[in-house]
């Protein structure tokens, strides 16, 4: 819906159809975001969203994987029913989907940045300028709609956010439009911007309580193949001794960028592993910190480019009508149980940030203490924009919710089913339901068994509860709800593996 301004000749929106900017990041933790609770990372502009609108607490994912989340936000449907279970798959994009539904209520649709989906977005958006696969963070390769192949001189959170303003330049003004900035940060290598180099390195990283877990009583976090002691490379990932000839990410480094680099990596970060010539459990703590300093580091674009998208919207008038959505494609590992990556059903992983800002809708300062889900997002975005959320959608709008009229989504537990397997990182595969107090999980496959955790009690989810008299309720209750949800949402293998329990 338009009307003419008074004053002036220019065509505005009305404030039934608000702007929206979703800017997805890949692995960024929420336990690593100041309004969230951490003390040492340098997220203002993260923050600012947060005190602005809305930040969520239960966000959960459902399969906490780049790709297949991705296909989950896209779709409001569940992998095993959207077709994309696993990051080696092919996305159909032919299939219905929220920036179309978005197209037919008059919204003008772009994606921009890290896609990471197996196929090009073809016609499910006007707009789109995507990177191959991960994408680089220097000099990264983009392709754009008429399939042409170009790579840009830069780093590549700055790029994303100057082709993503430069398209808000170039937008129809006479639609109100939904803008997906797909983010690289802080996606494995951790290659921090040449100005955040070292900006953490006198910050000596708290140590988490499980960093040097056991998994005594869970096969599946035993056998996996994620902890920074063994499966974090030296080289590749912590940049000690980087042969710029070794890996594509550093070949594709300039002169300046190769410069800067190992005055940083060779000279300084290098030089300290070697003096201290270090093994075991010294080993295991000097890689933590390292993997720290790199990875908080290279969060520093992402916040700071965030605010450069805000500035824009105050600039241009549009922070009023516009809903600004942060998040991520799932949680990450920070050391927790020893461990760096994702997969599990464990809080961990399973959580994503989620802050939304809609300033002329939602109270400053609130906090959504709900269970939703991934596969909400698409219905949400649909109900604020006044569209019809089609029946075969699996999620459920919480748009309520922030509205504060006390009714929106019900709590209800939320399933989750991940697949890929032996994969990168052995996570064997597994799917199950988390309350507001109970995470219950199946493991089928190579492991066939059960684990329960009380997260009320145990956040840390270190006391496998299956087994116990006094939990045999809990146990019963969480398995018919579980039951309950695996035929709801139709996923046959589920069904399957409950069948020959």
């Amino acid at each position: 819906m338009l009307f003419k301004d008074v004053h002036t000749t220019q065509t505005v929106q009305s404030e039934t159809q608000p702007n929206v900017i979703v800017i997805i990041s890949d692995d960024h933790a929420y336990q690593s975001i100041g309004a969230y609770g951490n003390k040492i990372a340098h997220t203002p502009n993260i923050d600012r969203l947060a005190k602005e609108g809305a930040i969520f607490k239960n966000q959960l994912v459902t399969n906490s994987i780049c790709g297949p989340s991705r296909a989950c936000f896209l779709t409001g449907k569940y992998s095993h029913i959207n077709g994309y279970k696993a990051n080696d798959g092919k996305f159909d994009v032919a299939q219905q989907m929220l920036p179309g539904l978005l197209s037919k209520v008059g919204y003008q649709t772009a994606w921009i940045g890290k896609w990471h989906l197996g196929t090009l977005p073809g016609k499910a958006f006007d707009y789109w300028e995507i990177m191959p696969d991960q994408g680089f963070y220097y000099n990264p390769d983009f392709i754009n709609q008429d399939n042409d192949t170009t790579r840009i001189e830069g780093y590549v959170t700055n790029i994303i956010t100057d082709k993503a303003t430069k398209w808000l330049d170039s937008r129809d003004k006479s639609k109100p439009f939904f803008l997906v900035v797909g983010e690289k940060a802080t996606h494995r290598e951790w290659l921090p911007d040449i100005q955040d180099l070292g900006a953490y390195d006198n910050v000596d990283f708290p140590v988490p309580a499980t960093f040097f877990d056991d998994y005594r009583g869970r096969p599946a976090a035993k056998e996996q193949y994620m902890t920074i002691a063994k499966a974090m490379e030296l080289n590749r990932d912590l940049k000690v001794n980087v042969d710029f000839n070794e890996f594509i990410l550093y070949k594709r480094m300039n002169v300046s960028q190769r410069k800067a680099f190992s005055t940083y990596y060779k000279q300084k970060v290098t030089k300290d592993f070697e003096e201290k010539k270090l093994s075991g459990k010294a080993l295991a703590l000097w890689k933590y910190q390292r993997y720290m300093k790199d990875y908080y580091a290279t969060a520093n674009s992402l916040d700071r480019n965030i605010g450069q998208i805000l500035k824009y919207l105050d600039k241009e008038q549009l922070s009023k009508n516009t809903i600004v959505i942060y998040t991520s494609d799932q949680g990450f590992y920070l050391g927790e149980h020893g461990w760096f990556d994702k997969r599990f059903m464990y809080e961990e992983s399973l959580k994503t940030p989620f802050i939304i800002r809609y300033p002329s809708k939602i109270k400053t300062g609130s906090t959504i203490n709900n269970i939703v889900a991934n596969i909400d997002w698409a219905p949400t975005l649909l109900d604020v924009a006044g569209a019809k959320v089609p029946a075969d959608m699996q999620g459920k709008s919480f748009w309520p919710l922030l509205k504060g009229s006390g009714t929106g989504k019900p709590d209800m537990p939320v399933y989750y089913h991940y697949y890929e397997y032996p994969g990168p990182h052995l996570v064997n595969p597994h799917f199950g339901i988390r309350t507001n107090r109970y995470t219950l999980i199946r493991f089928y496959g190579k492991l066939n068994y059960w684990e329960l955790y009380d997260i009320k009690k145990d956040p840390n989810e270190l006391k496998n509860l299956v087994g116990r008299r006094e939990s045999t309720p809990v146990m019963n209750d969480l398995k018919k709800k579980l039951i309950t949800a695996i035929t709801k949402y139709k996923d046959t293998e589920a069904e399957q593996v409950m069948r020959n329990k």
